[in-house]
This record gives C-alpha cells, sequence and structure tokens, in this order.
C-alpha cells in the first residue's frame, strides 16, 4: 500500500499518514459561506483537499473514504446582502451555493461525500451548546451564550499563540456581558429581520465557529483523520473549533491530522476589492480554460504562496496543450497506467510540483492516466483547445498556432512576419509578452 506523508500543521512536522479506521477515512474541510461569487483564492483549498480526497480514495478504495465539505447559509454577510438587494435570504444562498458549484465543477473539483449545510444542523449545535454549558465550559449572558475560554487549561496551543497574539488576531468585540474579552459567541440573538431558530436561551442563531464543530460530530465522529483548510483559519476559527469539540466531547483532539493551504496573490499582490485585483473564479474561467487554472494550482506546492498572473495561466495552458496533443488518441485507460513514482510523489505531502515535473516525462497512457490522477486531460482535445476568451472570437488553439509562427519568424530573421503576427494579435485583443522563459499571452479588452 502506498505511504501518505502529510505535513500536520499542529505538530510542524510532515508525518506518515495512519487513518484511525482504514475502512472509514474521514475529512473535513471547511468550505464556503454562501454570499457571493467565490474568489480565486477559494479555488484553492477547493482543488488542493480535491487532490487529497483523490489519493485517499486511490489507496483506501472508494467506498471507504468520507469526505465532508460544509455550507456555511447562516452569516452576517448573506444578511446584509439580502437586504441591500431585497430578496430573501434564502434566495441568495440558494443562487450562490449554485455558482459555487458550478465554478467547482469546472475545476473538476469532485463533489464531496458529504455537503452539510449549516440551517441543517441548527439542532445539532445546541445541543452541543447545552453540552458545552453543562460541563462549566460556557455560559449564558443577555441571551448570548458564550465559550469560556478560561475553563480550558490549554486554550491556544493549537494556533501557538500567545493572548497578547489571541487578542489581535481574534478582532474581538467588547461587551460588557463577557467574562472574559477572549470568550466568543456560541449562540446569539437575533433581529425581526435575521434569520432566527427557538432555543434555550431565546429566538437566535449560531456563531461561526459551534457550526463546523457541530457538522464534523454528526457526519465524522467526535475524533477524525484529517481536517483543512486555508492558513487564515487556523486562529481564531480552527483554534475555537478544536476548544469546542473537545471540551463537548471529553477528547484530547478533534482530528489527527491537521492541513492548511497558504495563501493565493494576484499579480504580486494580495488580492483586494480596493487594489482593483479581486477576482472571482468565475472571471478567471472566462479568460482561461478552467482546466489550466486546476494546473496553474498544482504547479506550486499548496504549503508556499501562489502568485496568480497571466503569464502563469499562459504557461499552464501551453503545458496542457502539448499533454492533449500527445495524449489526443489514447484509448481506455484504467489507474494500473499510473506511474508508481507519479502517485509517490503525489502522497509525499501532495507534492503536485514534482509529480507535474513527472508529467512532462511521460506519454501514452501513464500520461493520461497519471495526470487524470489529479483531475486533468479529462476532456477532449478538441473541447479544450477549442476555449475562447470571453470576448473574441480567436480560441486557444489559434493564438498558441500564430504565437509558434512568430517564433519561427524571429528565428528566420524575419521581423517583418513578426511584427505583422504581433499586431494582428493585438488587433484580436491578444497581448503577447516575450520573456527569457518563452511567450506568455493574455486578452485584453
Amino acid at each position: 500500500m502506498t505511504e501518505i506523508k502529510i505535513y500536520n500543521s499542529r505538530k510542524k512536522a510532515k508525518l506518515a499518514f495512519t487513518p484511525i479506521d482504514a475502512n472509514n477515512v474521514r475529512m473535513y474541510v471547511c468550505g464556503p459561506t454562501v454570499y457571493d461569487f467565490a474568489h480565486i483564492g477559494n479555488a484553492r483549498p477547493a482543488i488542493v483537499f480535491d487532490t487529497m480526497f483523490r489519493l485517499l480514495r486511490h489507496v483506501y478504495g472508494e467506498k471507504h473514504v468520507t469526505y465532508a465539505r460544509n455550507i456555511t447559509d447562516v452569516d452576517d454577510k448573506i444578511n446584509t446582502r439580502a437586504t441591500e438587494e431585497g430578496r430573501t435570504i434564502a434566495e441568495v444562498t440558494k443562487q450562490t451555493t449554485a455558482q459555487y458549484h458550478t465554478d467547482i465543477d469546472a475545476l473538476n473539483v469532485l463533489r464531496p461525500t458529504i455537503e452539510p449545510f449549516a440551517t441543517q444542523h441548527i439542532a445539532e449545535m445546541i445541543e452541543m451548546i447545552k453540552v458545552l454549558i453543562s460541563k462549566g465550559h460556557a455560559y449564558e449572558a443577555e441571551n448570548h451564550v458564550l465559550f469560556s475560554v478560561s475553563s480550558m487549561d490549554n486554550y491556544g496551543e493549537f494556533s501557538r499563540k500567545n493572548l497578547e497574539d489571541m487578542l489581535a488576531g481574534a478582532r474581538v468585540d467588547v461587551a460588557a456581558y463577557k467574562r472574559d474579552e477572549m470568550d466568543f459567541v456560541l449562540w446569539k440573538p437575533s433581529s425581526d429581520d435575521q434569520p432566527a431558530w427557538d432555543s434555550p436561551w431565546g429566538k437566535g442563531r449560531p456563531g461561526w465557529h459551534i457550526e463546523c464543530s457541530a457538522m464534523a460530530k454528526k457526519h465524522l465522529g467526535n475524533v477524525f483523520d484529517i481536517h483543512g483548510g486555508g492558513l487564515d483559519l487556523i486562529f481564531p476559527h480552527h483554534q475555537n473549533e478544536v476548544a469546542q469539540s473537545c471540551c463537548a466531547n471529553g477528547t484530547k483532539q478533534m482530528a489527527n491530522h491537521w492541513m492548511h493551504n497558504e495563501f493565493l496573490n494576484v499579480e504580486g499582490e494580495k488580492m483586494s476589492k480596493s487594489l482593483g485585483n479581486f477576482l472571482t473564479i468565475n472571471d478567471a474561467r472566462k479568460q482561461h480554460p478552467a482546466e489550466a487554472l486546476r494546473l496553474m494550482m498544482l504547479m506550486t506546492h499548496y504549503r508556499k504562496t501562489i502568485n496568480w498572473s497571466a503569464d502563469s495561466a499562459s504557461e499552464a495552458m501551453k503545458m496542457l496543450s502539448k499533454w492533449h496533443e500527445k495524449t489526443a488518441n489514447i484509448g481506455k485507460i484504467s489507474t494500473a497506467d499510473i506511474a508508481p513514482k507519479f502517485i509517490d510523489a503525489v502522497a509525499d505531502d501532495l507534492n503536485t510540483p514534482l509529480a507535474i515535473s513527472i508529467l512532462h516525462k511521460l506519454d501514452g497512457k501513464q500520461l493520461k492516466a497519471s495526470a487524470q490522477f489529479i483531475g486533468l486531460l479529462l476532456e477532449s482535445h478538441s473541447d479544450f483547445m477549442s476555449f475562447k476568451p470571453e470576448g473574441t472570437e480567436i480560441d486557444e488553439a489559434e493564438i498558441l498556432t500564430l504565437i509558434d509562427k512568430r517564433n519561427q519568424a524571429k528565428a528566420d530573421r524575419d521581423w517583418a512576419l513578426a511584427d505583422k503576427i504581433r499586431d494582428d494579435l493585438v488587433e484580436k485583443s491578444v497581448i503577447i509578452k516575450d520573456s527569457a522563459d518563452g511567450t506568455s499571452w493574455e486578452y485584453k479588452k
């Protein structure tokens, strides 16, 4: 059996993965809050943990792996958007959930085994809160229920933060009803225009952290194998999940292995609407084939920051074009065709950059089967090459053909032809860039 190694972000070490039960391998990943189109950074955890899901199913068998990725459909951002647009909260969450599914389906992200919605687990949240109160880990104050941080001796150990760092990172609300400023909300009252459920503490709604604790317990048990999410979730979200779950369930840990993916920057800067570099998955898919977006994400190790750029998307497109061409006439394949060294690379803490370097050395069935193992080369060569960026009549295949002709013209020192091809592309809103690494392109209106 292939040995899987995972960098455990709680223990700060790469360790061999041994499931609690090889017949029931369980993974939980924090999913989206559905209030708007998912940005391109949201695609990263979806792709990273989809790759882990594929690996686990390959090693332990599809029927022996349970992957839960939640949908947060109760949140103040959802309430705000519904109010701004004059729509119901249900209308907003239904639409944005469908948008999310469309985007990540296009990225060849498999649907998880279980996709729990927060609003469908209110009873489980209330029950867990009641247990926390009964054990002295939570208290009611002015229609709120709060987790008492001081009741847990090792609070903060998970995130390795001291009190000063935690106070800064949590951006805590100063409230007179709190016993300690670090105490966080498990349940809060709702106004007439906010979603509300009956509870022992009055009509209200859950805090963010309790949602994942309750859903993970319901579907995966008190302790499970892998918990994943973005690096930004370590504190306060995952720290507070651990606190709630361990105190309520009487366990020393919530999950045996914790995995966190790094951030994504756009053109070298942190993505921000104020900087004008905010990009949704949907927008990116209009300019590049979704398969190229997936490959671009996998070209950087999940524990390193990705720099999203038009050049990197163009590089991914070139690689895929060659692989599609090499495998266009390959018939039926099976998992037996996957190159063993390729699987070993993916199993070594999802070393997808190494795996991709191996793909360059493969051909035939091994290339196709190995690429498909990480969600690539799943569409036909013709469908892939016929992609057209939104707003242009020229497709990817034609762009690449013209770039190759221009490169040949330059090699032949036929500068007039090279310039003409460049100018023809500019007229079609395609901007080409020459560098030491070759020629890249991007579409600009």
